[in-house]
């Protein structure tokens, strides 16, 4: 097991990462939001394995959910620890299905960020109402109920159109210690305007500063300084004591915080700034942030997106500068990209290449971090052995982590997807948009990605593409070297010329493997741009939020 010094990228199977390489107690904060359909029908979910097959939305986790040898194996581990004799037993009453497939692959994960955590450490579940029930035992049986610290709602949407039942718009957050000393800031939200304009709805005329008009008794009689009488006001005759000592009367009264009743035998009031007050305390029902809406500058396209805004919430109150957040579940990497942020030290893990390259293009956006100098990214090819055992592995992740390389966009998958789709890729495995006219329209460069025996059909069939599809460059990855007919086919198409930079850039570019892990790249205006960038010269909403 390798004790991680700098921030890391993982691709691969979060439980034997989490095994391999993540020390015991030796992470400070942990977030996931793991794979679920909340969609998916409960017959269907609970139908067994020997029944209808399930459409899962989310690709990435599919196979998981099926019980197979592999699950009964898992389970089997798991007899000893005392949230697997729970699962064994649920199964039984329940069967063995898709459902329990799916708790037995969160289990033992679950037992494994347990294990890596610090004693001062939290855990937050991200969920949704389809299994938060069945993970709410596994958590304490896991964690011991005794550490379970809140349900937090978090209102995700305001209206749906749900046929005969309650409208669904929250997602559930469970929030777990590992033990009682774990930390914890208080955090607070700005009050509402309806609530400033209710409660400090006095001004004061010399400074313009809101205040509100406070006690400064409270019920009951008491010896001592807060019993005494005041400014000839004796506060036992009103069954009243101060709330503060005389000697801290006479100090807020030098400071003008004491207003003073203007008709006879009414009590002083205190004045409370608004400018002085932190706000209201974070509550565990979350309405305040809202989802990610189609058109939100943040939003990247990935099915599982949260706000940037929920996980800076929770990065703040549960973990200090300096900390280790880790997030096995990262996707396209809400909670690593809060993390830097916030000057917090990270893990994230993934199981698609598609998910790696896409935080890896969200740190280079907001951060301008580079892969392998500012932080590492472990489980992806170094070398052409290796890319090649992919290639023979997985045709489409093969393809992801190749276009990966050179920043293109995937065209015929699904971003939080194992797979992409059959037939319909049209010729394109990816593209890469960039700007180089004063119009700021985009211009697209098409790219195909081969891991078999290539020929010089090949890149006839690309220039048919770039043609068909109106596009300035037309870029072709190889695994294998290209033939000689290749490269003649690819010389006569010519040359692409930008009149933003007034140059000529080959129209078709054929780049090997061998040669993008070397570090070339493609030839191209240099103001490309890939899924969402910040403008130039200017702030993206994700550098606002976090006020960099």
């Amino acid at each position: 097991m390798t004790t991680l010094d700098q921030n890391t990228l993982f691709y691969g199977d979060n439980l034997k990462i989490l095994r391999e390489y993540i020390p015991d107690e030796s992470v400070d904060l942990i977030y996931l939001d793991p794979p679920f359909n909340s969609n998916r029908n409960y017959n269907i979910l609970f139908k067994d394995e020997a029944g209808r097959e399930m459409n899962s939305q989310i690709r990435a986790f599919e196979d998981t959910w099926h019980w197979v040898a592999a699950t009964e194996e898992v389970l089997y581990s798991l007899i000893s620890h005392r949230a697997g004799e729970m699962l064994s037993n649920l199964c039984q009453f329940m069967g063995k299905n898709q459902m329990t497939a799916y708790l037995v692959m969160m289990t033992v994960r679950l037992i494994e960020l347990h294990r890596v955590l610090k004693l001062t450490g939290s855990l937050y579940l991200h969920c949704d109402p389809t299994a938060s029930h069945y993970l709410k035992i596994v958590l304490d049986c896991i964690f011991g109920f005794e550490n379970f610290r809140n349900e937090i709602i978090w209102q995700r949407t305001s209206a749906r159109s749900d046929s005969k039942k309650w409208n669904h718009v929250h997602d559930v957050l469970f929030f777990y210690s590992k033990s009682e000393k774990f930390t914890w800031n208080n955090q607070y939200i700005d009050y509402g305007k309806d609530y400033i304009n209710k409660f400090y709805c006095h001004i004061e005329p010399e400074t313009g500063r809101r205040y509100a008009s406070d006690n400064l008794t409270a019920d009951g009689k008491r010896n001592g300084s807060s019993g005494d009488t005041w400014k000839g006001i004796d506060v036992k005759e009103k069954e009243l004591h101060w709330k503060y000592t005389i000697e801290k009367l006479e100090e807020l009264d030098r400071q003008g915080r004491i207003i003073f009743p203007k008709t006879p035998g009414g009590v002083p009031r205190y004045k409370r700034y608004l400018d002085e007050m932190p706000g209201v305390a974070i509550k565990s029902m979350i309405t305040d942030i809202p989802p990610l809406s189609a058109k939100s500058a943040e939003k990247l396209g990935y099915p599982t997106q949260k706000p940037l805004a929920l996980l800076k919430r929770i990065i703040k109150a549960s973990s200090n500068e300096g900390d280790w957040v880790l997030d096995p579940f990262c996707g396209c990497g809400t909670a690593t990209i809060a993390a830097e942020g916030l000057k917090r030290r990270w893990i994230g893990i993934d199981v698609t290449h598609l998910a790696i390259a896409l935080q890896k293009y969200r740190l280079k956006d907001v951060f301008n971090l580079i892969d392998k100098k500012d932080y590492q990214v472990l489980g992806q090819p170094e070398d052409l052995p290796s890319a090649r055992q992919l290639a023979l592995d997985d045709r489409y992740q093969f393809q992801w982590w190749a276009g990966s390389l050179i920043k293109a966009m995937p065209f015929g998958g699904e971003l939080g997807g194992k797979k992409g789709k059959k037939g319909s890729d049209q010729g394109i495995d990816g593209f890469i948009n960039f700007i180089d006219e004063p119009n700021g329209k985009f211009k697209k460069i098409i790219v195909q990605i081969k891991s078999g025996k290539v020929k010089s059909g090949d890149i006839r069939d690309l220039i048919g593409v770039v043609q068909r599809e109106q596009s300035a460059i037309g870029v072709f990855i190889t695994l294998e070297p290209p033939t000689k007919e290749m490269k003649e086919e690819a010389v006569k198409a010519g040359f692409y010329f930008s009149p933003g930079w007034n140059q000529n850039y080959p129209k078709i570019q054929i780049l090997t493997i061998e040669e993008l892990l070397k570090g070339q790249s493609v030839q191209m205006p240099p103001t490309n741009l890939t899924f969402k960038t910040a403008p130039r010269n200017e702030k993206s909403s994700e550098q606002k939020d976090l006020n960099i």
